[in-house]
């Protein structure tokens, strides 16, 4: 485990491949299909795994091994989940706003 600071940990394929029971090469063909995954790389190339990765990887796995997903199924399974997430954040920082004006009054 690689670590810039005691909150951020990145962690390489090696780790991250025996921690989800998937071998390394399938980490690098699914980066290659969902644009979404997009590890941190090394000044000497190395792939560097954030948490936020290992838990879209794990998303990645249930939807393909566990719900049987095809890779295109499940590309759109995580854009419809990324849609719902960008109109959350949408909604929260809009009650937010409304939040401060009614404090200000």
């Amino acid at each position: 485990m690689n670590s810039s600071s005691k909150e951020y940990s990145t962690y390489k394929i090696g780790e991250v491949s025996r921690l989800l029971q998937v071998e390394a090469y399938v980490l690098r063909y699914w980066e290659s299909e969902f644009p979404q995954l997009e590890p941190l790389r090394s000044p000497r190339g190395q792939r560097l795994y954030t948490q936020e990765d290992i838990e879209l990887l794990r998303r990645i796995k249930t939807l393909l091994y566990d719900q049987k997903m095809t890779i295109e199924g499940a590309k759109r399974k995580l854009e419809e989940n990324n849609q719902w997430w960008t109109v959350m954040s949408e909604i929260k920082a809009e009650l937010k706003e409304i939040k401060n004006l009614l404090q200000n009054k």
